[in-house]
């Protein structure tokens, strides 16, 4: 199957990240190209893009992507985590990034291609690695870890009501047999929500998979590592730009975003400033963005983003 990931809100992010012809930009998730085509498109010969995605087939055909680019910018591509960003630019003896860009929406490719086993609609192995390199995967977490860890799971990642029964269910299923199937665990998953809650609101399955998949690739803690280090990745002015898919990872980035956009935090009545407290970024989204109806009508899969922006002091 042909890699192809619609880009999300593609002008929104090319304006926010106020591209300079001569500086230097990170995706940290290339998925298809999409955004980073429009970024290679307006940098010079002094400009540099590096690429970052964890999926070797995303990578690929994003790199065959951009390397048809009519342009004489500088690209390099890294089959690495965003998380690992630090390492990467080290890497490339780079001290300092003029714009960082975050679209962590799971490609239309990754949902599509049944094997990869992120899909609740299709019954395949039961996998969910965005890095096929990983050692771990969902298969392992719902036949080896506790009923109460995939609990939390389902019920902090997922905010799924019926957490502990879908849990419970599938803890007496793999004492029977090995769940190895997308489909199995759609079935137990089914028969652990009762009746008359299956019949309102989305697929039985969606917050379940939802949670596994964010367990198994680590996406709020890579999220929380990369934000934790951005102001200092970024150069005065530079900006970083994050499109989120799920309120989890957009509450994380709301809220790492206003802590290091505030200054002194002195109790009121102090007379002065003791803490030398000094803000790192200034918002540039006080609301998030969120897509067009237009866009939303062409790409129903863009519904749920939003878009969080801010700038480098």
């Amino acid at each position: 199957m042909e890699f192809e990931h619609k880009p999300v809100m593609l002008e929104e992010c090319i304006e926010f990240l106020n591209i300079r012809p001569d500086g230097v930009y990170v995706d940290g998730t290339l998925g298809g190209g999409g955004h980073s085509s429009e970024i290679l498109k307006r940098l010079g010969p002094e400009g540099l893009l590096i690429g970052l995605d964890q999926d070797t087939n995303a990578l690929k055909a994003a790199k065959s992507r951009l390397l048809n680019i009519n342009t004489k910018a500088k690209l390099v591509t890294e089959h690495t985590n965003f998380e690992n960003i630090r390492e990467v630019l080290d890497a490339q003896k780079i001290d300092s990034v003029d714009g960082i860009l975050l679209d962590l929406g799971v490609s239309s490719h990754q949902l599509d291609e049944s094997e990869r086993g992120f899909s609740y609609q299709h019954d395949a192995p039961l996998d969910m690695r965005m890095n096929r390199n990983d050692p771990f995967n969902a298969q392992i977490l719902v036949n080896s870890w506790s009923k109460d860890e995939i609990a939390r799971v389902i019920r902090d990642y997922g905010e799924e009501k019926w957490a502990a029964r879908i849990a419970d269910f599938i803890v007496k299923n793999r004492e029977v047999q090995k769940i190895t199937t997308t489909g199995q665990l759609v079935d137990i998953i089914k028969a652990a929500v009762p009746a008359a809650a299956r019949r309102e609101g989305p697929h039985p399955a969606k917050r379940t998979f939802q949670a596994l998949r964010i367990a198994v690739n680590r996406e709020l803690e890579v999220l929380e590592n990369l934000l934790e280090v951005v102001s200092d990745i970024l150069k005065p002015k530079g900006r970083v730009v994050i499109i989120t898919f799920h309120s989890l990872e957009d509450r994380i980035v709301k809220k790492a975003f206003q802590e290091q956009a505030q200054g002194c935090i002195c109790p009121g009545d102090f007379p002065k400033c003791v803490c030398g407290r000094k803000p790192k970024l200034k918002i540039l989204t006080r609301k998030p963005v969120i897509p067009s109806d237009s866009e939303i009508n062409e790409n129903p899969r863009a519904r749920s983003a939003k878009l969080r922006a801010a700038e480098k002091l």
